[in-house]
């Protein structure tokens, strides 16, 4: 009797399974690959198949031999490549993780973050016809009748959507922002797949602790799938932003009429994108402009205002040449860091004022407050993406060469443990402004104006307006305490603005023309 019961259970479970699963085929176009079955088989054979790659091409290796650092960066590149093929076929949030490694120069292995990088440029795409059916199911009206003219081919396509431009009924030129259909409804199962394969890996790997990851991709994901908060994104960075004249007006504008949670209409901006060395030059534009605006911009978002665009890849920026100067254009306000913490920011604003100046204790107390004292050095040199031996001599003063990149990024699997330690670590805050600098120290490669003096004057100012803020705050209104504030931070802003100075006498073709040694001046 109990037997039968329980076959009667297996069968009424089995036929609920199958059931079930036939719905889900249905309401999913019968797309076998969006069952989270496929998809989860899919990335955990990719899983498994690197950890046993690692596992058993590193058995009996000497760690210390030159074969040893040969075999793992081959392993690096063969996993990479298995990592980026599951992650094109899966879609969706997976693409967006690769995207995220992908910009993660100096804190993961090189092999990783230039296979990833692709995702960056040549995300999937969705049909027309799919589409076109996500506008007519948010408005309830053919696309022919909201647009006049809808291009078919996208100008640009990411991991969550894609853009098309379009012209409005009264003439409007638009840019619509897509999202590709079934990104939201396997969304869900991607995480919990993410997480569970992360744990996995750690189980095999107790060093690995990379959880942080799948933790960052659950918070974000949800946000970045909703339209309409990025729309708020967009109009806020408008108002926070606009004492910036070169970014005044480059945010596009909202068509709140033709809006959803899927699909956002906004202003069809021109430009080129950031990267684009022969736009520049075909327009007259300085590269040297584009990244000091570029780099005011981003200081005064991580460390004056809290409020800070993290998704700053160069399909996401457009510059433009006008009577005014170089105007930037930021684009895919999905992702924010909305309000840093203010005790976090401060201390995040001395650190790298104790990095600019080579203040090695003052690096080490900050670093503390931000949960990694012990690891203080190396935190300072991810930071930055500079050598331990130029900031004790002081990043503001040696430029950053092609020979101590290479030393970094070669660095960076010897102390992966360590890294990732400290990832692990620091406030979760703090993850998406790595990947915003990261990303920016990509663009400035490209545009070879990699972080040099002059980028660091401009973010000593911003972090000193910024621990001054504070301090005013702490005050409480006494006037003495606030006047003594204020006097200390001109003080410091018009040291910075004296160095300004010399550097600029010093890097004058008359100053070599007399014969005069730079260097000895500058850092005397």
């Amino acid at each position: 009797m109990k037997r039968e019961i329980r076959r009667i259970i297996q069968i009424t479970s089995a036929a609920s399974l199958a059931a079930g699963s036939v719905i889900f085929l249905q309401k999913n176009d019968w797309e076998v690959s969006t069952v989270g079955a496929v998809r989860f088989g899919r990335a955990a054979l990719a899983a498994l198949s690197i950890a046993a790659d690692y596992k058993w091409t590193l058995k009996g290796l000497d760690p210390n031999s030159p074969d040893y650092i040969i075999t793992k960066s081959q392993i690096h590149h063969r996993s990479a490549i298995c990592l980026q093929k599951m992650c094109a076929k899966n879609g969706g949030a997976f693409v967006k993780v690769g995207q995220h490694v992908g910009s993660l120069d100096y804190l993961l292995p090189k092999e990783y973050v230039q296979t990833m990088k692709i995702f960056h440029s040549e995300a999937p795409q969705s049909d027309l016809k799919d589409i076109y059916k996500v506008i007519e199911e948010d408005f309830g009206k053919k696309v022919n009748e909201i647009f006049a003219s809808f291009d078919p081919k996208p100008l640009g396509a990411a991991s969550l959507a894609q853009v098309h431009k379009a012209v409005l009924k009264d003439g409007r030129v638009v840019a619509v922002k897509v999202q590709h259909p079934k990104v939201k409804a396997y969304s869900a199962i991607d995480i919990k797949t993410m997480e569970l394969l992360v744990h996995g890996i750690t189980w095999i790997f107790p060093g690995f602790q990379y959880a942080w990851l799948a933790e960052e991709t659950k918070k974000n994901l949800p946000v970045e799938l909703d339209f309409i908060n990025e729309g708020h994104n967009c109009e806020q960075a408008s108002i926070i932003f606009q004492h910036f004249d070169f970014f005044k007006a480059s945010v596009p504008k909202i068509y709140w009429e033709l809006t959803s949670p899927r699909v956002l209409t906004m202003e069809y901006c021109e430009g080129g994108k950031v990267d684009n060395l022969k736009y520049m030059q075909e327009h007259g534009i300085s590269v040297n402009e584009v990244s000091r605006k570029l780099g005011l911009l981003y200081s005064e978002m991580i460390f004056v205002q809290g409020y800070v665009h993290c998704d700053p890849h160069p399909g996401n920026i457009l510059i433009s040449q006008t009577p005014q100067g170089v105007q930037i254009t930021l684009l895919d306000h999905g992702l924010y860091q909305q309000k840093l913490d203010d005790d976090l920011r401060i201390h995040y604003s001395k650190m790298w004022l104790a990095m600019i100046n080579a203040d090695v204790e003052g690096m080490k107390r900050h670093a503390e407050a931000l949960n990694v004292g012990h690891l203080f050095g190396l935190f300072a040199c991810m930071l930055t993406a500079r050598s331990w031996k130029a900031l004790q001599a002081g990043i503001g003063k040696h430029e950053f060469t092609d020979i101590e990149g290479s030393e970094i990024q070669t660095k960076v699997s010897d102390y992966l443990l360590e890294i990732s330690d400290i990832l692990n670590r620091v406030p979760r805050q703090l993850l998406l402004i790595f990947k915003t600098n990261d990303v920016l120290r990509g663009i400035e490669a490209s545009l070879h104006t990699r972080a040099n003096a002059t980028s660091f004057i401009n973010m000593s100012r911003c972090c000193i307006r910024a621990v001054a803020q504070d301090e005013r705050r702490q005050c409480e209104g006494a006037v003495g305490c606030v006047l003594r504030t204020r006097l200390r931070e001109h003080w410091q802003l018009l040291r910075v603005s004296v160095y300004e100075l010399v550097m600029w006498v010093v890097s004058s073709s008359w100053f070599r023309w007399l014969g005069l040694n730079r260097t000895e001046v500058l850092y005397s």
